[in-house]
């Protein structure tokens, strides 16, 4: 299925809200369902009071601090190397966030994660100081974390929760073959360059494959989508209530898990006794 913003019957633009074959990444109860009914509302507006149009994919140029990220690319990639030194125990993205099952249940995609709508893995940022402070240049940073492809991942067709924000990826690991590894978003298939930023709106239907012998690496970025009043404002509302659903507030416990654990065989290995 190709997803587009094509004008609806009266004009205006539109998005589909859902993606055929796959299941919604969504829970029961009366509490979420009233929730995700207010986000299909907030999204119709959304599109309507984007100060940025609403394409599949974005120049760049469109947001001029994404050049300064590009500069300071080498420094990330630095640290990214730091982190995958032990790439093995990261941990998968579904591990984290049970809901992702529906897209992805393999081991294939590995994830470190920095912060995320209002909470923040300050033993994993202590580790990418200055990828943190590059991060801080983004207006309305949502999310950030390293996104890890090993060799034959294929992410199914599927579209993001929600369309107030947008997603940068920042090209760190591109193995070649270039024809190999690509990610499509609507009907546009893009390729990742290393430096390079790739700006698109995954409220439109996606996916993306490492058909490669090697890992592909990318910083992973949702900002906040540039709205006009009175979208802005419902939009703010929705991203920091976000903090409060079953979706965040698993993931954040998953991830505290995680880290005990990964920390602390860091700790045992630096105080194993010296033979």
């Amino acid at each position: 299925m190709t997803q587009q913003a094509t004008p609806s019957p009266t004009g205006k633009p539109s998005q589909n809200f859902g993606t055929s074959g796959i299941e919604a990444m969504e829970r029961p109860g009366f509490i979420t369902r009233l929730l995700m009914g207010v986000v299909e509302r907030v999204e119709r507006l959304n599109l309507r009071h984007s100060k940025v149009g609403n394409p599949p994919v974005y120049d760049k140029a469109t947001f001029p601090w994404v050049a300064e990220i590009e500069r300071e690319w080498p420094l990330i990639r630095a640290e990214l190397d730091k982190v995958l030194a032990r790439q093995s125990e990261l941990p998968s993205f579904h591990d984290l966030s049970p809901d992702v099952k529906t897209i992805s249940d393999d081991s294939r995609w590995k994830t470190f994660f920095l912060a995320g709508y209002g909470l923040k893995s300050d033993r994993n940022i202590e580790q990418c100081p200055e990828t943190w402070r590059i991060m801080q240049k983004i207006p309305g940073l949502k999310t950030a974390m390293f996104s890890i492809f090993e060799p034959g991942k294929h992410l199914k067709p599927h579209r993001g929760p929600y369309n107030g924000v947008l997603r940068l990826h920042l090209g760190l690991i591109v193995p070649e073959p270039r024809d190999k590894l690509a990610i499509r978003v609507s009907d546009q298939v893009c390729h990742w360059e290393e430096g390079k930023a790739l700006v698109f709106d995954d409220a439109y239907e996606h996916e993306a494959w490492n058909h490669t012998d090697k890992t592909r690496v990318v910083l992973f970025v949702d900002f906040v989508k540039p709205l006009r009043f009175p979208a802005s404002l419902f939009n703010w509302l929705l991203l920091n209530v976000a903090v409060f659903t079953p979706f965040i507030r698993e993931g954040a416990d998953n991830q505290k898990e995680w880290e005990k654990k990964f920390y602390a065989q860091a700790e045992a290995l630096r105080n194993r006794p010296q033979p």
